[in-house]
């Protein structure tokens, strides 16, 4: 995530780091929540970018910048393929988009996570589907993406 090297987010301001004395807070980086004490930084990160840097794709209006967390340093990833269990929860926006960067459906859940799991699923079973994010209903945060194996 070149954040760290550059020391600039995608949206182009200063990463500026702090040690979060509370935690709980979900981390892009390893799909986490944030231990109290950890280094770590808020920056604006536009998800669909680094999608469509690996596909060619454009997604234009779509192209959108929201809040993340990440470590300043760099991290191991997830610990796990699969669902990140440490950042489950009950209401969450997914958003499906088509290989060309256009949003092609969605849905909000309000209910328990396993459904999200599901409905992520059933999004990509339509073969205009090319991947599915998942984010924070609260406050817009990107979570995670999903894509077919």
């Amino acid at each position: 995530m070149c954040w760290r090297s550059c020391g600039r987010s995608t949206a182009g301001r200063r990463v500026e780091p702090f040690v979060d004395e509370v935690g709980g807070g979900p981390l892009r980086c390893c799909l986490r929540r944030i231990r109290a004490g950890e280094r770590v930084a808020l920056v604006g990160y536009a998800p669909l970018r680094r999608w469509a840097a690996e596909t060619g794709a454009h997604p234009g209006a779509y192209d959108e910048v929201g809040p993340v967390f990440i470590h300043c340093e760099s991290c191991t990833g997830p610990d796990l393929p699969g669902w990140p269990e440490q950042i489950r929860g009950a209401r969450r926006v997914l958003r499906a988009y088509s290989a060309e960067g256009r949003i092609s459906g969605g849905c909000l859940l309000a209910g328990n996570t396993e459904l999200a799991e599901r409905t992520a699923s059933d999004l990509l079973m339509d073969p205009a589907v090319a991947l599915v994010h998942v984010r924070a209903v609260e406050f817009g945060c990107f979570l995670f993406e999903v894509r077919r194996r």
